[in-house]
């Protein structure tokens, strides 16, 4: 386990999956996340690289080959290794070897950078292209904070509060976890979802090309909460496992496959292509209160 920290808070980080683990705020002693109880969800804050959501059949085609790839990825199974290490910011760095390549036949960097600033915790991927050809990827994030965050308070007590007011229908996920053609309405000019443990009864609520920059978790009894930050994420879920005391806010650049998929990699939704020697970044951070 592996620790940054500066004069507000306390960050722990795994490199098993370079997976976030702990956020404290030193001036009020709470924690943020969920403590990843295995009898709900064994998981605190998984990354996903190189595909978010699942594929249909597991299965996708490259170049005339077909790969069976797990939902997510593989990244977050993945031991990274330390890049640099400071007080306040570290990188965790995965590059492609002959494992990753039996199941994804692409040459690449994928870096994790955890860096603080006052209260808030910024989340930097960066993935580089070292091979001779396109590189072909999805990644996101899937951090779970704990709800409620503060004792005396219930899970319905709280709320999500988007930065913007809101007209956009979720996308279902049929039972085989694959993306639905058709939108459920959902959000009509508005910018708050009462929390309840029905909302994710059938599965994520899944978004596309929200207006909204943030989306917090807030209560109607204290100040405590927080707000995460995204730019560039056309996707976004928001999920929590049944019964269970968190909900995960998932800024994605990738998304599952839907029923009708071709199985071609390069024709995948929400698949990224970075030319040779060429990198992506996008970042995500977390404001705590």
């Amino acid at each position: 386990m592996f620790e940054i920290s500066n004069k507000i808070l306390t960050v722990k980080i795994s490199a098993q999956g370079a997976e976030l683990q702990s956020i404290v705020n030193k001036e009020n002693s709470l924690e943020y996340m969920w403590s990843g109880d295995p009898a709900f969800w064994g998981k605190k804050s998984p990354v996903l690289f190189p595909i978010v959501g699942g594929l249909k059949g597991a299965t996708y085609q490259h170049q005339g080959i077909t790969y069976q790839l797990g939902r997510h990825g593989f990244a977050r199974e993945r031991e990274f290794t330390i890049s640099s290490h400071s007080e306040d910011t570290i990188r965790f760095s995965l590059v492609s070897d002959e494992t990753t390549k039996e199941v994804y036949p692409f040459d690449f960097v994928f870096s994790i950078e955890y860096s603080l600033k006052n209260n808030q915790l910024t989340v930097k991927y960066h993935v580089e292209n070292i091979g001779f050809e396109n590189l072909l990827f999805s990644v996101g994030a899937h951090p779970a904070f704990k709800v409620p965050l503060v004792d005396g308070t219930t899970y319905e007590d709280y709320q999500l509060i988007f930065s913007e007011k809101e007209n956009v229908g979720i996308y279902p996920l049929s039972p085989e976890g694959l993306i639905e053609k058709e939108t459920i309405p959902f959000l009509n000019n508005s910018n708050s979802i009462p929390l309840n443990k029905e909302l994710f009864a059938k599965d994520a609520l899944v978004f596309k090309h929200l207006k909204s920059n943030y989306i917090g978790i807030l209560n109607n009894k204290n100040a405590h909460g927080l707000k995460l930050h995204f730019t560039n994420f056309p996707f976004m879920g928001i999920w929590a496992a049944k019964n269970a005391n968190f909900v995960c806010i998932e800024p994605w650049c990738g998304i599952a496959d839907s029923a009708d998929a071709s199985g071609e990699l390069s024709d995948k939704e929400g698949i990224n292509k970075l030319s040779p020697n060429q990198s992506f970044e996008r970042a995500w951070s977390v404001e705590v209160f």
